[in-house]
């Protein structure tokens, strides 16, 4: 009987392909296994079976299958369900949820990591040669410590220890060369051992922190929520010691047998929260990131799904994806976080709610933990669609900071600044450092100025790419695009008018760095944005460096919000509010209470209240009070009311239709179509085509269609009329080389 395979290829192809199977091939294919297949003339890509059966498809050619190249499968059942959710839901292709979930080396060829290590040559493997041996070399004094040196490390005739070759080199002190010449002599042997690029660190373990009466409250109130509900959201004020209680339930989970999936929203919290879990779990905790190289991240992959996976895995939002062969909880730490939700390239999911999906799968419970709840999910749990858990106390009763309200248009006026710094800023931070306290400056705008502008003419330079203007970074004396990436030298004369005078409108980071070192010339001064922290081990140095008293001031971006605890924070300083109550989107508010809190709750977390300094030329903004009071629950009782009155989430679900091509007026003429006819079948829940905030990008022109639809629809049959709408107008040539993407429920 001929056997075929529907496969996944790693390609943004809809649907999946048939490939049918040679006999001597059949007996090794299973859902899940990987396939080497061929695609057109001559290419042949890794695909993914997903179901193997007899049925023929008939009205084309089935080509067979090349190799199999697994004996079990590499994907479990569960994580081929939640790709198929995932595509479903957020309008992608499984192609591209397997090329953003499976590791590169798990698409190709992947060369487990291997080590030389030395062996006696079989004809020296009697204890009299090889004292022969020894005396035979007293004339090549190098060779016979290097033959000496392997003989009392190894033990070869007792304990048999193994050593590599490098480190048997570098013990004797000796090279390479005088190595070659005892193995040429037929003494010694090189083997190859295959090692695996995990560290097999031994970490001494601690008993857990008992919790106080608050946390113990919380806890017990967790495990009475998962009794009746599958999701539950504990929302607990900054430095509550939400950790504490994620260990305790970690911990139950662990005793029950089964796995536990810790997210978190940056790769900047990862050291911290390992380092405390490591004291309490050891080595039964996995670190999985994409600051990690492709090959240990497959060696990691390949442990989830071998006889002794880690029983905790800790990541972000890409770790969702890992193989898990017994769930039992996950826990969404900071769940109000956009990083959750993957922008481009597709799959344009949110990590937080493809969690609770996921969880379902295995009968799993989920934790969403947070000191500020995203409107969504607070409604949910206001509503009983989730449990709610409120843990109001920080640990150890510490108080929370007070915030003080800086309106920088009075105080620019009678010139009571500098730089960007209000005089009450710069006295706490004055006293500060003397007092060897340290300081947090958030300023969500990276580089030296967003804007570059000629004094004389107003000439700005633009990217030549992109509809936005350049941002000046000093240190590397370049104007880059923060888009697509274009970079020019900053410019010595304007080529408008020909002066050379310039004025930078704005702060970024780099530029309060500048300005704190002319202020502060003995502060120790870090800056951590995407700038300085591309590298493996950038996130690490810098929080290390912070935490151990050897930086004075730490700027950041968003990422300096996250999370992060640091014991000695004494002065916290939101640069520039505005930015943040700016931004032209419904989110706006929400994300600036979020972002303002969060960034407040950094400070005084042990000794002390905490000061937290909020500038803004917007103080009658009616966020800013509640913020001062944190005073979430009228935050949200105001947000819900606007976001009911003008059909927002949570009552109203958004889809972003996004158009993309390069002739401006062929997408004009497409949008307008595709905006009238989604208008005939949604009526007014239809917004546009309009131009968004950027409206070309990698010299691609854009347009956006907004959808709103309400939340009691379903989500699967919007999709279907938008997939049907988009095929009927693709089909036409002039329109076939317009990219359309849909973005559901953006952030």
């Amino acid at each position: 009987m001929n056997k075929f395979v529907d496969v996944i290829l790693p390609l943004p192809l809809q649907g999946t392909f048939t490939y049918s199977v040679p006999e001597n091939l059949q007996e090794s294919v299973a859902p899940g296994c990987r396939v080497k297949v061929p695609l057109g003339k001559s290419k042949t890509y890794t695909a993914l079976i997903t179901s193997v059966h007899n049925t023929e498809t008939i009205g084309y050619e089935i080509k067979p299958i090349i190799e199999v190249l697994d004996e079990t499968p590499i994907i479990l059942e569960n994580q081929v369900k939640l790709w198929e959710w995932i595509s479903k839901y957020y309008l992608c292709s499984l192609g591209e949820i397997y090329k953003a979930a499976v590791p590169q080396g798990l698409k190709g060829e992947f060369k487990p990591r291997t080590e030389q290590r030395v062996r006696l040559a079989t004809k020296c493997n009697d204890k009299k040669v090889v004292n022969l041996l020894l005396q035979s070399l007293s004339r090549a004094p190098r060779q016979q410590r290097l033959l000496d040196t392997f003989i009392k490390v190894t033990d070869p005739f007792g304990n048999k220890k193994e050593i590599s070759k490098h480190k048997l080199i570098e013990t004797a002190q000796v090279n390479a060369t005088i190595y070659k010449q005892l193995q040429e002599k037929g003494i010694l042997e090189t083997y190859e051992v295959e090692i695996g690029r995990l560290t097999k660190e031994y970490h001494e373990i601690v008993p857990h922190n008992s919790l106080n009466p608050a946390q113990k409250k919380a806890f017990e109130e967790i495990n009475e929520c998962f009794k009746q509900k599958n999701v539950t959201l504990l929302h607990g004020v900054t430095s509550a010691g939400k950790t504490e209680i994620y260990i305790h339930l970690i911990s139950e989970a662990l005793k029950k047998g089964q796995q536990v999936l810790y997210m978190l929203p940056e790769i900047a919290l990862t050291k911290q929260i390992t380092e405390r879990l490591r004291r309490v779990f050891g080595s039964r905790i996995g670190v999985y990131h994409s600051k990690f190289s492709d090959a240990e991240r497959v060696e990691i992959w390949k442990k989830q799904i071998g006889d002794e996976p880690y029983d905790i895995i800790l990541g972000v939002r890409s770790s969702l994806f890992l193989p898990f062969q017994n769930l039992g909880l996950i826990i969404v730490d900071e769940e109000h976080e956009n990083s959750y939700k993957q922008q481009d390239p597709a799959p344009r999911y949110n990590a937080r709610n493809a969690a609770v999906v996921l969880a379902s799968y295995y009968n799993a419970k989920t934790l969403l933990g947070t000191a500020t709840p995203s409107i969504e999910s607070y409604y949910n749990a206001t509503t009983g669609k989730y449990g709610l858990v409120s843990l109001t106390t920080r640990h150890r009763e510490m108080r929370l900071p007070k915030i003080e309200v800086i309106d920088m248009q009075e105080y620019c006026r009678k010139k009571l600044t500098v730089g960007p710094f209000s005089d009450p800023l710069v006295e706490a931070m004055s006293n500060a450092l003397k007092e060897k306290k340290q300081i947090i400056l958030f300023q969500n705008r990276r580089g030296y100025a967003p804007l570059l502008e000629c004094k004389t003419c107003g000439w700005v330079p633009k990217c030549k790419h992109c509809d936005v203007s350049l941002t000046l970074h000093k240190n590397a004396d370049k104007l880059v695009c923060h888009y697509c990436g274009y970079t020019i030298p900053a410019p010595k004369i304007c080529p408008n008018c020909e002066e050379n005078k310039f004025i930078n409108m704005g702060y970024g980071t780099e530029k309060i760095e500048d300005d704190l070192q002319n202020l502060f010339p003995e502060a120790r001064i870090k800056r951590m944005d995407l700038d300085t922290t591309r590298t493996r081990t950038a996130y690490e140095n810098i929080i290390g460096d912070f935490q151990q008293g050897k930086t004075d001031i730490l700027i950041g971006t968003q990422m300096v919000s996250k999370g992060l605890d640091f014991d000695n924070v004494a002065v916290v300083g939101i640069i520039n509010a505005d930015t943040l109550l700016n931004y032209p989107d419904f989110r706006a508010t929400e994300r600036a209470y979020q972002l303002m809190a969060q960034v407040a709750g950094r400070a005084g977390r042990k000794d002390g209240e905490g000061k937290v300094f909020l500038q803004t030329k917007m103080t009658e903004a009616p966020v800013i009070p509640l913020i001062v009071r944190n005073d979430y629950t009228t935050f949200y009782d105001q947000q819900l009311g606007e976001r009911m009155l003008f059909h927002y989430p949570p009552f109203y679900r958004l889809v972003y239709i996004y158009m993309k091509h390069r002739d401006v007026r062929v997408l004009e003429e497409f949008s307008e179509l595709m905006g009238q006819k989604m208008r005939e079948i949604f009526d007014n829940r239809i917004l546009g085509p309009d131009l968004p905030p950027v409206a070309r990008v990698k010299q691609l022109y854009i347009r956006k269609i907004v959808l709103k639809v309400e939340n009691t629809l379903s989500q699967y049959k919007i999709n279907e009329v938008l997939l049907n709408i988009q095929q009927a107008f693709c089909q036409i040539a002039r329109y076939r080389a317009i990219s359309m993407y849909y973005d559901i429920d953006p952030l």
